[in-house]
């Protein structure tokens, strides 16, 4: 499949948010168990946190190439790509959203979903209220 077959489906930056060619991307490549968490209030890190998972290695790694591919033909820039090289935890940071595709084993052991999706109010960490007062 050639760079503009898959960049066909994508519409341009302004029709699809980056948030929906992501989603849209990683589910073209079966993707699994995609998750995505609000991030905002939590982080200033970015707005989104996608996880999702590849049967191996290889589809780890085609599923994070395609993606940042996708995202840039979308109009929506360059990505920062960690962990290519190994392709058990690709990490894609997008700007606005952070993309984890793991290998199944690799995502259990981490489980960022848990620590990410907790509900927790930055103003339960103040002095007084750690403090027990």
């Amino acid at each position: 499949m050639s760079e503009d077959d898959v960049s066909s489906s994508i519409e341009p930056h302004s029709r699809n948010t980056l948030l929906e060619v992501i989603i849209n991307s990683l589910e073209d490549d079966k993707a699994e168990e995609i998750i995505s968490i609000d991030l905002k209030g939590k982080t200033s890190i970015a707005d989104s946190m996608i996880i999702a998972s590849g049967r191996s290695t290889r589809q780890v790694a085609a599923i994070a190439d395609h993606l940042v591919m996708n995202i840039k033909k979308s109009g929506h820039g360059h990505s920062k790509v960690e962990g290519l090289e190994k392709a058990d935890w690709v990490l894609v940071d997008a700007g606005d959203a952070i993309i984890h595709i793991f290998r199944p084993e690799v995502r259990s052991f981490y489980n960022l979903e848990k620590m990410w999706s907790l509900d927790v109010n930055p103003d339960d960490f103040t002095p007084d209220k750690l403090a027990g007062g």
